[in-house]
């Protein structure tokens, strides 16, 4: 059963903090915290406190069962509300100054087990089996020919 965790209004452009999740994106947790521990980028402690939560949320909704196989099964990063600043400008003016923050939604599972792989429909034969058709009339000139397959 999976388990989800969300980190709300953080303040970096969604931008930057998509680069992180898509590092992430489907690896075991293990991988995945071992990453965000040792990068440079300033996003990726809360990036990393995060998925630790979305572990422990998934201890809580299966007890028992072990957490070494986990994977990060879907990560996604939205936009979140943006504060608009001014800033002065040469000859009185003012640039607008766009102050990004984001939501991020991070699900853990266990792996699916692999399904086995279906068998090709066999269309090919069933098509040879049927009668042939006869083709249709031909028109050369002002007359008409009918023609048909003889074997």
């Amino acid at each position: 059963m999976e388990a989800v965790a969300r980190l709300r209004n953080y303040p970096t452009s969604p931008r930057k903090m998509r680069l992180l999740a898509d590092l992430i994106r489907g690896q075991k947790v293990d991988k995945a915290l071992a990453v965000l521990e040792h990068h440079a980028k300033h996003s990726a402690v809360p990036l990393h406190k995060l998925i630790w939560s979305a572990v422990h949320n998934w201890k809580l909704k299966n007890e028992g069962e072990d957490e070494g196989s986990l994977i990060v099964r879907t990560i996604f990063v939205d936009g979140a509300r943006t504060l608009k600043r001014m800033r002065p400008a040469p000859q009185g003016r003012g640039y607008r100054v766009r102050k990004r923050s984001n939501h991020v939604t991070v699900i853990v599972d266990i792996p699916a087990p692999a399904k086995e792989p279906k068998e090709p429909k066999v269309q090919k034969e069933q098509k040879e089996q049927k009668a042939p058709k006869e083709k249709k009339a031909v028109k050369a000139g002002s007359k008409t020919k009918k023609l048909t397959n003889k074997e």
